[in-house]
């Protein structure tokens, strides 16, 4: 899962152009200790809770998109693909996790 592609319920503007969906790449070490957190935090229950603003940049640097088309994003988008993101950060199956 290098890129993932999300159909956006209601589109966007990113550079002069109407956006209807984004596709996101898999983050490079480089750009999370750039921004210097994880989309996501670890609970009381073992689950991740999400963190909107830290997913909010993986979003524009992943998507390639700037801040200012993340904030155009309706809610039930920004949820979904913030999701997406905490994706590329959680082991593929159990297999890899155990190794």
């Amino acid at each position: 899962m290098s890129t993932v592609t999300h159909t956006l319920a209601e589109p966007i503007q990113a550079h002069g152009d109407e956006v209807n969906e984004l596709t996101l790449r898999r983050p490079t070490v480089q750009e999370c200790r750039a921004i210097k957190a994880l989309p996501y935090n670890i609970g009381e229950s073992g689950y991740p809770i999400l963190d909107v603003e830290v997913a909010a940049k993986y979003i524009a640097v992943c998507a390639a998109i700037p801040a200012s088309s993340v904030n155009q994003l309706a809610l039930p988008d920004l949820n979904n693909v913030a999701w997406l993101i905490v994706g590329f950060f959680m082991p593929r199956d159990s297999e890899q996790s155990a190794a």
